[in-house]
């Protein structure tokens, strides 16, 4: 074994004799989660500084820009800065500009989501790019940052996961690659050999069937299709009594109805981390102060003061559960990654429906499917489902839990 394979598999090393040995725009690395992408390319980053600041020095540059972007600022802290502290030993804090220097480049941080982000990157000469989760960023926002890296032979570094094989990423660069100006390359998860395979093993056993597999084991942009909790079997998650479960907390989940489902549903959550569908309430024609605000204060008269994460569709009803002294917050309403949640808890076995408590909810199961060329599901009875994914998503996301009802909706 050789001291480069200590620290890079042979799929990242094949990666590094490219860049190192071509000349290039833009070197996307796309496929399976945990399968090696962004640690390298945070390596790469750091080469990249090194060169501009070469580059930089010979062409008397006092100050060259480099851009860093993620999904949001959190995620930008949370996978390429925190891991570059932990594996280097820096520290580094953001000023007021949201950039930090590193190796004599000023590194200006932006969230590739947020249209807003567009007029300030407008305005900048940069000298390369680094964009992490490149099938989250706004289409405007990526083609901007490409457009701005003009200085200095500049590179553009693009890790990802797979997405809709449709998705623009996929059309307009990954298929566009001819390994001179875009390169491209494909990571699947056993292409990270540093894993181990008992790891690998589990992974593969708790990733959610269909799209979820393909995408985050194979590392394929695959369509997702038919039923979305596919691993959902009535005899197994289906239950007739609570009495062997220790309940350590319980939330609720609120969708918001009129014409269609209003749903409150009331989730148990366990010291093993499983959650319980305890009781779904589901109505029509029903307004907020007569019928659910009365509903909701019965459940905290039962269960206490519970969260309960509501669709912020509609603030003035959030605002009217918190003036009636509900611990209510806007729900974390972000689809895929939400429906990835519960569909990850139904296919390790955490995830149970109490029989005496549903009206709804194995109606929409069934039904619940995915739009045809979406990552989302069919708008059509799925009030239940969206409660559901309301409480789960909310409860779990790792950033800010719920926003509240002055923040900014997730």
């Amino acid at each position: 074994m050789t001291n480069l394979d200590k620290l890079y598999t042979k799929k990242q090393q094949s990666v590094l004799r490219y860049y190192y040995n071509n000349d290039f725009s833009i070197l996307i690395l796309h496929g399976a989660k945990r399968a090696g992408k962004t640690v390298l390319d945070i390596d790469l980053f750091i080469s990249e500084l090194r060169r501009i600041r070469k580059i930089a020095d010979e062409q008397n540059v006092i100050c060259p820009q480099y851009i860093l972007a993620g999904a949001s600022l959190g995620s930008v802290r949370r996978n390429i800065i925190n891991e570059l502290e932990n594996r280097y030993g820096l520290t580094i804090k953001l000023n007021i500009e949201n950039a930090f220097f590193l190796f004599g480049v000023k590194v200006c941080c932006f969230g590739h989501d947020d249209i807003g982000c567009l007029g300030v990157i407008r305005g900048m000469t940069a000298w390369g790019a680094f964009v992490n989760e490149g099938t989250m960023a706004n289409r405007e926002v990526f083609d901007e940052i490409v457009s701005r890296c003009s200085a200095g032979e500049a590179k553009v570094l693009v890790d990802t996961n797979p997405g809709d094989p449709l998705h623009w990423l996929k059309v307009d660069y990954v298929d566009k690659a001819d390994n001179k100006t875009i390169a491209e390359f494909s990571f699947q998860l056993e292409d990270n050999t540093f894993l181990t395979q008992r790891y690998i093993e589990n992974i593969k056993t708790t990733t959610p069937s269909g799209v979820f597999y393909d995408r985050n084991i194979k590392g394929r942009w695959v369509t997702p299709e038919g039923v979305v909790y596919v691993d959902y079997d009535h005899n197994k998650h289906v239950i007739n009594s609570l009495d062997r479960f220790n309940f350590v907390k319980y939330v609720a989940g609120v969708d918001w109805g009129y014409e269609h489902n209003g749903v409150i549903v009331l989730f148990g959550v366990t010291d093993k981390g499983e959650f319980v569908l305890i009781k779904e309430i589901a109505r029509q024609h029903q307004d907020v102060d007569s019928f659910w605000l009365p509903k909701a204060l019965k459940i905290k008269e039962l269960f206490g003061n519970i969260k309960f994460y509501c669709d912020s569709a509609r603030p003035e009803y959030v605002e009217k559960f918190i003036n009636a002294g509900l611990n209510a917050c806007n729900a974390n309403k972000s689809v895929l990654e939400g429906i990835t949640d519960v569909a990850t808890l139904i296919k390790t076995g955490k995830f149970f429906v109490y029989s005496k408590g549903i009206a709804n909810f194995e109606k929409e199961i069934y039904s619940y499917v995915w739009a045809d060329g979406k990552d989302e599901p069919v708008k059509k009875n799925d009030d239940t489902m969206d409660g559901v994914r309301y409480a789960i998503h909310s409860e779990l996301s790792d950033f800010d839990k719920a926003i509240a009802i002055e923040g900014i909706e997730a």
